[in-house]
């Protein structure tokens, strides 16, 4: 059977008695300055309960003193009408993304000449029960204009680079870590790295995700490939291998611009997740048979953090979750 259909959402299908959770978002920054926005439609549901909807949304500005962070849940979120998500009057569907909460509207088109990213490694795995947690990206390189307006701040959206990303599941991970960076030129990494826990063990880091250079694009992670990683709340180490290549790399930020949120599991347990959609970005790229590369990514890439410790030091956001 073929993988699921990137923009195919599952809440729908899913019965009365089962938890899910699932999250369309949307990731855009400024092409020159550090100035992002970080957009999240998302469907909470527990078990034997009907499902909500929240809307997400974090400006990201390096010159002020902090992101600017607003969240708003409302029932009954909707998968219909050619959008791929609905909740409330705000949609995310082929091309566009819009709605308005208290203290952020936003109307935004976007577009891309790259397929989708598929980060499992075999479609099979979207539908298995394991992993607990699916994810792919619909968009991974998106060129993004429209406007946004956060906080009474009215923000025009032209030539903003970013990404469309797509995750659902029953669970969330024990710990996971989300990197995306996107440069002028059009080179991207895309990846996630997890630890699972089944039962008693909670495995080691396993990386999913792909390296686009030059219009190659290049499988990192999977089963049997090992990932270094060194992680703190505002930077994180990581070294991450695919056939034939070996990415080492760095993301920072600063401490004032992550933002921080409450992330519940269908069945209740907690995380804390910290993001910041501005941060710089360094990879160092090794290519059996190439020279070496270096691709820099400066107050526009990704770097999120969801973990179980609650004295990181970052403030939460007072939204809860579910």
């Amino acid at each position: 059977m073929a993988a699921p259909h990137p923009t195919e959402a599952r809440f729908p299908a899913v019965p009365i008695e089962a938890g899910h959770y699932e999250s369309f978002y949307l990731k855009a920054c400024h092409p020159a300055e550090p100035l992002g926005v970080w957009i999240r439609y998302t469907v909470h549901k527990r078990p034997d309960a009907l499902p909500n909807g929240s809307l997400w949304v974090t400006l990201f500005d390096g010159a002020s003193e902090g992101p600017r962070a607003h969240k708003q849940t409302k029932p009954a979120p909707t998968a219909a009408g050619g959008d791929w998500i609905g909740v409330g009057e705000a949609s995310m569907r082929p091309g566009a993304a819009s709605g308005a909460i208290d203290g952020a509207e936003w109307d935004l088109r976007f577009a891309s000449s790259e397929p989708p990213l598929f980060h499992l490694p075999r479609g099979w795995m979207y539908r298995a029960r394991l992993p607990r947690t699916k994810l792919l990206s619909p968009v991974p390189a998106a060129r993004f204009d429209g406007s946004l307006r956060v906080d009474g701040r009215t923000i025009a959206v032209d030539g903003w680079r970013g990404v469309i990303g797509h995750n659902w599941g029953a669970q969330h991970a024990e710990r996971w870590i989300w990197l995306h960076g996107l440069t002028e030129e059009g080179d991207w990494l895309d990846a996630a790295l997890g630890k699972v826990k089944l039962g008693p063990v909670t495995t080691p880091w396993i990386a999913s995700g792909a390296l686009s250079v030059g219009g190659e694009r290049l499988a990192l992670g999977g089963p049997g490939r090992k990932a270094e990683v060194h992680e703190q709340p505002e930077r994180c180490d990581f070294v991450i291998g695919g056939k034939g290549v070996r990415v080492r790399g760095g993301v920072t930020a600063a401490r004032k611009d992550v933002v921080g949120w409450v992330y519940a599991d269908p069945d209740g347990p907690e995380h804390n997740t910290v993001n910041c959609s501005i941060a710089d970005m360094r990879l160092e790229i090794e290519r059996d048979g190439g020279a070496a590369r270096e691709l820099n990514v400066r107050g526009a890439a990704a770097y999120e953090l969801g973990m179980r410790e609650r004295d990181h030091g970052i403030a939460i956001q007072p939204y809860p979750d579910g």
